[in-house]
């Protein structure tokens, strides 16, 4: 009874904020540019991963597993930039620099449902590459559309779940140490020290994360590319080889962009302390340059997306030309 009494007086004295302070960068002089910079890479971004998911929807030749998983990333890199630049504009270029407390746990949940989803489409284009090359006459057994969509339906489930549960774990948290996230969007770790009562099984689910959609997909790719350099260590001419590695050159570049951004941080932090404009930074940029730069990468490194591309263009240049001669 005594423990009942004791969880309802918890209940009744948590502390919820009705608005976040969201600082950003400060004391940098012309921040303002910094921002305009990473309105620039949304733009780019949205246009870019728009015109993906156009180009596979539209043409059936790309009806493919690998194409299902460029097409779930680019929907991810869409929704990311989404969850978090706008937002970003609208705090720091208003009058206010406040987010009230449901915007910010919507805020935190949509910005690590589709970091999450990056991550774990990765992993499956990564499997993806590992099945082609390393097992190319069981592919199309092993793998097909309808396998690949109930892959990502499975993805899709598990992430909202997990993600869903983190978030509305940090209802349970009283915020009495301060209202002010030092970041410029509602990060879970921030906000997550703001607490004051027990956050010891937040931290458990920001490990949980963090472990499952950073480091197991980091190791799991790394172990599909060794096994993908041994099987091409047995193909006997080096063109074959060239041949088998140029189709996992998109992808080895999106991982290097994705990841790279992520550890660099911990590296940085663990040599010399970072203060808290460069997390910022770093942040910022590990959220906005890898959903600009995928599209571009795909597009130059595709032989089908630049064909089709190339027909597109084709097909409406020469009508204007034909016009213009007569």
């Amino acid at each position: 009874m005594s423990t009942l009494n004791a969880s309802f007086v918890q209940n009744m004295s948590i502390v919820r904020p009705e608005y976040f302070f969201i600082i950003g960068l400060s004391g940098i002089p012309y921040s303002s540019y910094y921002y305009i910079f990473l309105f620039i890479t949304y733009f780019i971004a949205v246009i870019g991963n728009s015109i993906v998911l156009l180009i596979i929807a539209l043409e059936r030749s790309l009806h493919s597993p690998k194409y299902i998983g460029v097409f779930n990333l680019a929907l991810a890199d869409i929704g990311e930039t989404n969850a978090v630049i706008p937002n970003m504009m609208k705090t720091f270029f208003s009058d206010s620099q406040y987010m009230s407390y449901n915007a910010c746990l919507a805020n935190m949940f949509f910005v690590n449902f589709f970091i999450t989803l990056q991550s774990v489409t990765l992993v499956v284009l990564a499997l993806d590459r590992v099945i082609a090359i390393c097992l190319p006459l069981r592919y199309h057994a092993l793998l097909n559309n309808t396998v690949m969509s109930l892959v990502f339906l499975v993805v899709w489930a598990f992430n909202t779940s997990l993600v869903a549960l983190s978030t509305s774990l940090m209802t349970r948290l009283s915020i009495c140490k301060s209202n002010v996230v030092h970041n410029f969007f509602c990060d879970y770790g921030p906000v997550l020290r703001l607490a004051c009562n027990d956050n010891s099984i937040n931290v458990f689910f920001n490990n949980v994360i963090a472990t499952l959609f950073l480091i197991v997909p980091f190791c799991i790719i790394v172990l599909s590319y060794m096994g993908i350099f041994f099987a091409l260590s047995k193909i006997t001419t080096w063109e074959a080889r060239l041949k088998a590695l140029k189709t996992c050159v998109s992808h080895l570049l999106l991982v290097g962009i994705f990841f790279l951004p992520v550890i660099f941080p911990f590296i940085a932090s663990a040599i010399t302390p970072l203060t808290p404009n460069a997390r910022v930074i770093s942040t910022s940029l590990s959220f906005t340059l890898p959903p600009m730069l995928n599209p571009i990468l795909y597009v130059l490194n595709t032989a089908e997306i630049r064909v089709l591309i190339r027909k597109v263009l084709k097909n409406r240049i020469v009508p204007i030309r034909r016009n213009i001669l007569k």
